[in-house]
């Protein structure tokens, strides 16, 4: 029998209402919500929203983790639990929250705290993030090079083969954008979001976090992390340390499915609102020559239902 991997969503992927029918149905799943001391009504910003509000980097960020550590409770209480986790960004603190090295409250008023810094940081910058469709890394590093004379500007994204993002300062990055259409990019779209991240222009929010986990305790892994910044298992230095990297440096998506594979699991769960992640499996399964493999997003109590009784839970590439 092969691995599992619960995988989790990062900011983008938000929506208003997402968890209400698992609030209102499931008690295990109500922890996420009821946890932590956030100085704001999370449960109604989530479920009535209004958008602009649920989109906003200081409230989306404790949303998304709150949902996550929910599923994950709920996972847990059914008896499934994964041999390793990642996440995309965001994701990496749902991870290791399923790790146990946090509990929900420490782990959502972790990343509430999160949100608030990289809001500030990005306040008074002209910031953009574009994803690049179907050019490669080489050629794209040479057109974030080429318009660097406009500004900070990186690839902060490898999301999956033929999917690269890049980020920094909107001027240097419409500009990169248009070298890399001219460079032969299938498409470059631009993304929604208020902030640089994961470039180099994050630093200050990476320092603020690096003084803010010294407060904490970290717990040890109880299950295996894919760590963004390594696209692989922790290596010897801490966590903190890692996620203070893990904000100003690129999110390695890709290689992080890769090392799934490599060692042994065949069956992904992304938990969080979308399917971007099931998406970014496939397309890395497809390079790699993976033909069958157990792919499933869980975001309402329909989706857990057919995680349990494997309906389209089977994914055949076409390879």
């Amino acid at each position: 029998m092969g691995k599992t991997a619960f995988i989790y969503t990062g900011q983008g992927s938000q929506h208003t209402g997402m968890g209400k029918d698992l609030y209102e149905t499931f008690p295990a799943f109500r922890e996420g919500f009821d946890a932590g001391d956030l100085g704001f009504d999370l449960k109604k910003i989530c479920f009535e929203g209004p958008d602009d509000v649920l989109m906003q980097t200081e409230y989306t960020q404790p949303a998304l983790v709150a949902f996550a550590c929910g599923m994950t409770n709920l996972l847990f209480e059914q008896g499934l639990k994964p041999d390793y986790t990642f996440g995309l960004s965001l994701g990496e603190y749902s991870a290791l929250y399923a790790a146990g090295v946090w509990d929900a409250k420490t782990a959502i008023e972790t990343v509430a705290y999160r949100g608030r810094v990289m809001a500030k940081t990005s306040e008074g910058l002209e910031v953009g993030m574009t994803a690049v469709i179907d050019l490669s890394e080489e050629e794209l590093l040479k057109c974030c090079k080429e318009a660097s004379d406009l500004g900070i500007v990186s690839i902060c994204n490898y999301n999956c083969p033929g999917q690269l993002v890049i980020g920094g300062e909107k001027n240097a990055v419409d500009r990169a954008s248009a070298l890399a259409k001219e460079a032969g990019a299938k498409r470059c779209l631009p993304l929604p979001v208020s902030g640089p991240f994961h470039t180099s222009l994050m630093k200050p929010a990476g320092d603020a976090l690096r003084e803010y986990f010294k407060t904490l305790e970290f717990n040890e892994m109880r299950i295996p992390v894919l760590f963004n910044v390594l696209g692989k298992e922790k290596d010897d230095r801490s966590v903190a340390e890692l996620l203070e990297l893990q904000v100003q440096r690129p999110v390695l998506m890709e290689a992080s499915i890769c090392r799934a594979f490599e060692l042994g699991v065949d069956r992904f769960i992304e938990i969080g609102p979308g399917k971007a992640l099931c998406s970014f499996v496939k397309k890395t399964a497809k390079k790699l020559g993976i033909g069958e493999y157990s792919l499933i997003n869980v975001e309402t109590a329909e989706s857990l239902e057919a995680l349990h009784t494997g309906i389209n839970c089977i994914i055949r590439a076409d390879i």
